[in-house]
């Protein structure tokens, strides 16, 4: 599983010369994974035979599209949950104490919180944790999942196979709760900077505990997708 991460990992950044040559030795890889499975292997391998058969440019083009001026498909995991909130910051504080604790070193052009560089996190630990880790951002990978199915696009090949290999299901609630919010068409600029301009809603549910780590990190990924009247309920118990 370890391996089929850390190549997850790679499908999901900006598509470039050395990844498309690099597809076979990767392809190579994942079938050495006995752990894998028929299913997600295939799903896997149609995914890079996609790449290996279009233009570079036209790959480039679609990942921009797609993630880059698609906020609804944003490969930053608190993106979903906390916008440009302050809650997010620290989110970011807390996760990063989760890669330092394991001697997971990152670049520090890239935030914390980037799925591919996540996903290359978890490919260094037991599997195990990996796992559990993984269905903590299980109801986000099926948002993602969803959205991508809805635009006919391969990605969502990746996402299969990432929501398959965490512990445990997504919170169906969350999953509806955040695929309620509007989608942005990256072809309609103005409609795009309306939704960066969007007033953030603040949802502090957790914002008094400082606890880091791995349920830290549970709470922030999970708190900002429920209702903030749920949250202040909670808070008054």
């Amino acid at each position: 599983m370890n391996t089929t991460l850390k190549i997850i990992s790679l499908l999901l950044t900006y598509p470039t010369e050395e990844l498309q040559k690099g597809l076979g030795e990767l392809a190579q890889a994942l079938q050495a994974d006995e752990t894998l499975g028929d299913r997600r292997r295939r799903l896997i391998l149609s995914f890079m035979d996609d790449l290996a058969s279009k233009d570079l440019f036209d790959l480039q083009e679609r990942y921009v599209f797609l993630f880059d001026r698609t906020r609804s498909l944003a490969l930053h995991l608190f993106e979903h949950v906390h916008g440009e909130s302050r809650d997010r910051g620290q989110a970011m504080v807390d996760l990063m104490a989760t890669y330092e604790a394991a001697g997971f070193a990152i670049d520090a052009k890239e935030l914390p919180d980037y799925l591919p560089m996540f996903l290359e996190f978890l490919s260094v630990l037991p599997e195990d944790e990996a796992r559990e880790l993984l269905g903590q951002t299980a109801h986000i990978l099926a948002v993602l999942k969803e959205r991508l199915r809805k635009r006919k696009s391969i990605y969502r090949n990746l996402f299969i196979v990432l929501e398959s290999l965490a512990l445990g299901k997504p919170d169906r609630a969350l999953v509806k709760e955040l695929l309620q919010h509007p989608e942005d068409d990256p072809s309609d600029l103005e409609a795009l900077d309306a939704v960066w301009e969007e007033e953030v809603v603040t949802f502090g549910g957790n914002s008094g505990e400082n606890a880091c780590g791995p349920d830290r990190l549970q709470r922030q990924i999970r708190a900002a997708a429920r209702k903030p009247a749920d949250v202040s309920a909670q808070a008054s118990h």
